[in-house]
């Protein structure tokens, strides 16, 4: 009878293999610690955004543009006229702001197409032991997006409403001033399930996907290439899926704030 040994090795192996890729690089413990890779690589992204961004508007032509212009406006094409159909208040900020949301996250979750081993592996010969490098699957990085996407919303909510209205809306609202305790409760339910599911949706997804991602690498090479191929090719539709959700939900939420212009 062969020993269970050998088997029971294997195993605690690859349980060690998955830990391994879903640790951080940190610094500090527990609520004070900070995520370095995250970190790095958010604003590693944030920055080839702002770059490839700037060189192509600091080229535009209106003759034959380019390849590279010509994607660009594909992209700002698609967004804005997304932005028009769910934001139809005037508002300069929210074009931007919804174009910058898409592709910073899309960035994010395409980093899951980069070999699981691939950038741990370079980062272990200059003894850096762990290394993350999907931003999104990390909680603190979509909740991050999403407490600054609800800044913006009670930035616009008192902006537009005022002070008093807003205030007026969290204790009226829906079932009339009589029953504020009722509106009060409901309200702040609401309001903080925005951000909560709106930074646990982008970062279940995504870490769903780094996860089988490791599973596959676990496998022997030919499988790895049978079952890699076609989950990176439908993993780019999830990328990108969820980078539209965030954006969409963003504009959404925003106009919600915007709703007051209307009586």
């Amino acid at each position: 009878m062969a020993s269970a040994e050998p088997a029971a090795d294997g195993a605690a192996a690859q349980g060690e293999y998955i830990v391994h890729h879903l640790t951080n690089l940190k610094v500090g413990d527990g609520f004070f610690s900070l995520h370095i890779d995250s970190m790095f690589f958010s604003i590693a992204l944030g920055l080839l955004f702002i770059g490839v961004m700037s060189y192509v508007a600091k080229r535009a032509t209106s003759d034959v543009p380019g390849g590279l212009q010509n994607f660009v406006e594909m992209i700002y094409e698609f967004v804005d006229g997304s932005v028009k159909e769910a934001f139809p208040y005037v508002n300069k900020v929210v074009a931007p702001l919804a174009m910058t949301i898409f592709c910073w996250i899309f960035l994010m979750n395409a980093m899951d197409l980069v070999p699981v081993d691939l950038l741990p592996w370079l980062a272990s010969f200059v003894g850096i032991n762990y290394l993350k490098v999907v931003p999104s699957t990390d909680v603190n990085i979509t909740f991050g997006f999403s407490l600054g996407v609800m800044v913006l919303v009670v930035y616009y909510s008192i902006k537009i409403k005022g002070g008093g209205g807003y205030l007026k809306e969290w204790l009226g609202h829906p079932f009339g001033y009589k029953l504020f305790p009722a509106n009060l409760l409901l309200n702040l339910v609401e309001f903080i399930a925005k951000p909560v599911s709106l930074a646990l949706r982008l970062f279940g997804n995504m870490y769903a996907g780094e996860l089988i991602f490791i599973l596959i690498a676990l496998l022997p090479w030919f499988l790895q290439w049978l079952l890699g191929g076609p989950w990176a090719i439908f993993h780019i539709l999830i990328i990108t899926l969820q980078a539209f959700i965030f954006m969409m939900l963003t504009v959404v939420y925003l106009a919600m704030a915007h709703e007051h212009d209307e009586h």
